[in-house]
């Protein structure tokens, strides 16, 4: 749901001046520039005019910041109660130009905008209300305004815009494909979830972010997983923030794919995968590695390797139900101990994260903690990643018979079309056949090297070498 900020101080006196340039724009002979926005459904032409850079207000609820403005709770209140002192502007100005992933470094795609300005001039041109809140081009603004522009060029929306206006007008600006500084990974994740809860279906989604409807699935599933592990990071008053997950993004899109693929054969095996490779994403292990946790690796290989402060206890068998005499079976004592390892993990991350506000032995006990984890998982690591590579060379045989039968299945639909387009060398055709003969002969000879106790196809393939023998 859209939230209503009011309207800015200078809401009158920008007002006045739109209207002033606008009705300059009209009476100027000539072509006029107007930018085209989706408004209510349908396309709208505005105008674009002049605006003073010093006089328009930074949005509030812009989605490209959503996230980032948790970095410093004080401002994030702050701009909450007054979106438009001073104050908040300024914050807003420093989350404009900030890395999304830690504000306090600036990003260096908002230095190559502010340098193209500088050279190039303006070539797009923002958009404001008629109160002088921009709907696009906040990030446009706050370069112009550091390279000291007096004017930015703005098309001005209907005096009948709403908030909700807004949102939908800034939203389907920054999807289209060109060349604005996109949002970040979460501040997208967080405009899906946003149509989400208006009541929007996830194919409708998907088609105005033109993303697949799977991708959209995925994108709010994954929100969810890290709401939930926000909450199970709350340690006193350390907690981690959603843009601490911003760096992580290819990895926890696999993680989904695989948790899928996973749940479809064991729902307990899928939240353990989930469980311990959230520990290595979250100990910043890099993609490859985490590729190396299987459900099994907890109790293969990094069991052994934990310190004891950071094995759980013993997960009940049966948890009973207050009131009524009975018990359910508990969650999997592996899973539960997964859980626990993950809980340890995001409390000591939100706790290193909190370090100016927390307890100097709070921040050296989250840090021992960090690191030990860190050093169990890598020498967990090193196994897993030996083992996987056995498992490949040993699967690399079947691979390749698999993908042989795929190009064999090709093989007879273009058979069958040269037969009907009478295009088929037959003589070229009997010496492939004749080729794949020999191919068998010596994969049979192999098998029977090989395989100590043949299944039906390695049986069949025997069979049909020593008949042709």
């Amino acid at each position: 749901m859209s939230k209503d900020f009011g309207r800015p101080p200078q809401a009158e006196g920008n007002q006045e001046l739109v209207r002033l340039r606008l009705a300059e724009a009209n009476a100027t002979a000539g072509p006029r520039e107007t930018l085209t926005v989706e408004w209510r459904g349908a396309p709208l032409h505005v105008e674009v005019i002049d605006m003073p850079v010093a006089s328009l207000y930074y949005n509030p609820g812009t989605h490209r910041i959503r996230a980032q403005r948790s970095y410093d709770p004080a401002q994030n209140s702050q701009l909450e109660a007054d979106p438009w002192s001073s104050a908040s502007q300024d914050y807003l100005q420093q989350l404009l130009r900030a890395l999304p992933a830690d504000p306090a470094r600036e990003d260096p795609d908002y230095h190559v905008l502010r340098d193209s300005l500088q050279s190039f001039k303006q070539t797009d041109p923002g958009l404001i209300t008629r109160d002088g809140v921009l709907v696009n081009g906040n990030t446009r603004r706050a370069a112009l305004a550091e390279l000291g522009v007096a004017n930015i060029r703005v098309g001005v929306l209907p005096e009948s815009c709403t908030w909700a206006d807004v949102d939908a007008v800034e939203l389907s600006l920054q999807l289209r494909r060109d060349h604005r500084r996109e949002y970040s990974y979460v501040n997208r994740l967080l405009a899906i979830e946003e149509q989400f809860s208006l009541g929007r279906q996830p194919a409708d989604i998907a088609r105005e972010f033109r993303i697949r409807t799977a991708t959209c699935e995925q994108d709010l599933w994954i929100l969810t997983c890290l709401r939930d592990l926000i909450e199970r990071s709350r340690d006193g008053d350390a907690v981690l923030r959603l843009l601490d997950f911003e760096d992580h993004q290819e990895k926890l899109k696999e993680l989904h794919r695989r948790y899928v693929k996973e749940s479809a054969v064991s729902k307990e095996s899928a939240d353990l995968l989930k469980e311990t490779r959230l520990t290595a994403i979250l100990l910043g292990f890099s993609k490859t590695d985490v590729r190396l946790i299987e459900p099994d690796f907890k109790a293969r290989y990094l069991d052994k390797r934990l310190p004891q402060e950071l094995k759980s206890a013993e997960t009940p068998a049966a948890v009973a139900i207050p009131g009524l005499g009975r018990t359910v079976r508990a969650a999997d004592p592996k899973v539960g101990a997964a859980q626990a390892l993950t809980d340890s993990i995001l409390k000591a991350k939100a706790v290193e994260g909190a370090a100016e506000v927390v307890a100097v032995h709070r921040l050296t006990a989250a840090s021992s903690t960090f690191q030990s984890a860190r050093a169990a998982v890598e020498s967990a690591l090193e196994p897993a990643g030996k083992d996987a590579r056995v498992r490949k060379r040993k699967q690399a045989a079947p691979d390749r018979i698999s993908d042989a039968c795929q190009d064999l299945e090709q093989g007879i639909t273009d058979l069958v079309m040269s037969r009907a387009s009478r295009s088929l060398d037959e003589e070229v055709l009997d010496e492939a056949v004749v080729k794949l003969r020999d191919t068998l002969g010596r994969l049979a000879a192999e098998c029977a090297r090989s395989v100590s106790e043949p299944g039906e196809g390695v049986a069949w393939l025997l069979d049909a070498m020593r008949q042709k023998d």
